[in-house]
Order: C-alpha cells, then sequence, then structure tokens
C-alpha cells in the first residue's frame, strides 16, 4: 500500500493504511472482487494490484494538487487537509469492492460494503461529527467514481482520474491472453508508464509514455472523459509520447 515518506510522524493516514493492509475482510472482498473479474468476465483485476495502483496515484495527485493551493473537501467541514489523504486511501481501497457482488451496479454495490469497512478503519481515530464526515466524503468519492456521476469533491475526482490512470502495460493482458484482442486491451498495452509531475501551465501533468500510437485510444476516449467529469479538469494537464520506433502489438486480428 502507499505508504508516507520517511521523517513523517505516525499519523491517522499510516493507522488506516496498517488497518487497510490487515483487514482480513477487505481481503476477502478483493479477492472475491477477482473472482468476478477475472475468472467470470474475463476483465482486469479489481483487487488488491488495482486497489495499490489507484491509491499511490491518487495520493500523489492530491499531494499534488494541495501544494498548488487546490482545498480539498473536508476542510468545507473544518478538518484540516491531511484528513482528504485519509478520505483518498480509503475511497481507492473500497472502490471497487461491489465487484464482490456484481460488475453491474458495482459502484453502488461498493456503498453497501463499504460503510461498515470504514467504520473498522476509522475506529478511534475520528470523534463525532469528524467521523460522520470522513464515513460521508469516503462515500461520495466511492460513488463519484460511476461513469455518469460528476464528483463534487477534489477527493472523488481524484478517485475517478486515479482509477482511469490504472493503465500501463500489463493491464490488460487478461482479456489479451484469453483470446479477446480489443481496442481496450490492444491500446491498454501501448501504455508503457504513467507518471504525474508538477505542470507548468496547470498544478499537475499527467505524462503518459506509449510504444505504440494505439495507446491514443486509452486518452483520448477513456481518460479525457473521465478527466472532463472529474471537476479537475482545470487542475491538470496531459501529455503522450512515443520514443523510437513504434512496437507491434498484436500480429493478426479477424472477426469470426
Amino acid at each position: 500500500m502507499a505508504k508516507r515518506k520517511e521523517g513523517v510522524g505516525k499519523g491517522k493516514l499510516d493507522q488506516v493504511l496498517a488497518r487497510i493492509q490487515g483487514s482480513a475482510r477487505l481481503k476477502a472482498l478483493w479477492a472475491a472482487s477477482n473472482i468476478t473479474a477475472i475468472n467470470r468476465m474475463h476483465i482486469n483485476d479489481h483487487g488488491p494490484m488495482h486497489v495499490r495502483i489507484v491509491m499511490r496515484l491518487g495520493l500523489k495527485l492530491l499531494r499534488l494538487l494541495v501544494a498548488a493551493g487546490v482545498q480539498p473537501g473536508v476542510v468545507d467541514h473544518g478538518l484540516p487537509p491531511e484528513d482528504a489523504e485519509v478520505v483518498v486511501a480509503l475511497a481507492a481501497a473500497l472502490h471497487d469492492v461491489g465487484h464482490a457482488i456484481h460488475r453491474e451496479e458495482h459502484e453502488l454495490l461498493s456503498l453497501v460494503l463499504a460503510g461498515p469497512l470504514i467504520e473498522e478503519l476509522i475506529a478511534g481515530l475520528y470523534e463525532e461529527p469528524a467521523r460522520t464526515v470522513i464515513m460521508g466524503e469516503t462515500l461520495h468519492a466511492i460513488y463519484s467514481h460511476r461513469r455518469d456521476a460528476l464528483p463534487l469533491t477534489v477527493e472523488a475526482g481524484i478517485i475517478k482520474v486515479a482509477d482511469a490512470l490504472d493503465m500501463e502495460k500489463g493491464r490488460a493482458r487478461i482479456p489479451f491472453r484469453v483470446g479477446e484482442p480489443t481496442i481496450h486491451s490492444v491500446s491498454a498495452l501501448a501504455i508503457e508508464k504513467v507518471e504525474l509531475r508538477p505542470g507548468k501551465e496547470k498544478p499537475v501533468l499527467i505524462f503518459v509514455r506509449m510504444s505504440n500510437s494505439a495507446g491514443i485510444f486509452q486518452l483520448d476516449n477513456l481518460l479525457k472523459e473521465k478527466l472532463n467529469r472529474s471537476g479537475l479538469k482545470d487542475y491538470i494537464e496531459v501529455a503522450a509520447e512515443i520514443k523510437g520506433e513504434e512496437k507491434k502489438i498484436i500480429e493478426r486480428y479477424s472477426i469470426d
């Protein structure tokens, strides 16, 4: 899981991360989610690997935005900006657990499962009303990664974008291996690296290194839509490049 940099004292985020890592219930939900996604639907994993990626990117995105003066949603409730990291970490860990029930409407199903887990993961760390605020803000972020939902907080927008940024090479290998190459899997295999950096024109730059121009589909059709509906478009710029000769991804394609 994502960790704080060395030298930073053990705070609420560190305790929440440790509890996430040690939660048997959460690990069981991740495993069940992967059975739905990988074994039954032959799509990319939605378990611990995806969670680690979304959490790492989400926390980095949050820190870049806060460093540039962007205020997270928890501040509206009188909580310190640091508590936004707890919301992002919790939402990253829980946003896809609804797959344990079904892929369809999994965002809503995740809300059903997430409430008791949030209570467990933040127990003893917050007094009321802060405890209820963290709960509500986390559930909002989970719900808002739904394709047609508009996030109303920075934290929720971050989860929406970070979820879309899980696109590096290999993340499409499961559908590719089972003989179902699509523009989604081929374009994902073209993405070599996704990096978050301070931007020049905007607070954050999403830099994408590609091995094949097919990767443009991931950016123009998937990331662009998520970014436009995240509420963070004004703070994030996207750049992509292909270095060297384009790599061949697929030898032959046929329609049965």
